[in-house]
């Protein structure tokens, strides 16, 4: 079964039980972590992953 692109779901969770197509940023996660900045501001236009980033985070 093809992966299907799951428009305005933000739960990592829920993305990943229902097998729906996500696009891998922990690279992003990973190089954000490891600035270790007090302070991080993610600017984003909508619909970037910014919610979704933050839930894998969780």
């Amino acid at each position: 079964m093809r992966p299907i692109v799951s428009i305005g779901n933000q739960d990592f969770r829920s993305i990943r039980e229902n097998g729906s197509f996500y696009v891998d940023k922990t690279a992003f996660i990973k190089e954000w972590w490891e600035n270790q900045d007090v302070v991080t501001l993610i600017t984003r236009p909508r619909r970037f992953g910014k919610t979704l980033n933050m839930s894998m985070l969780e």
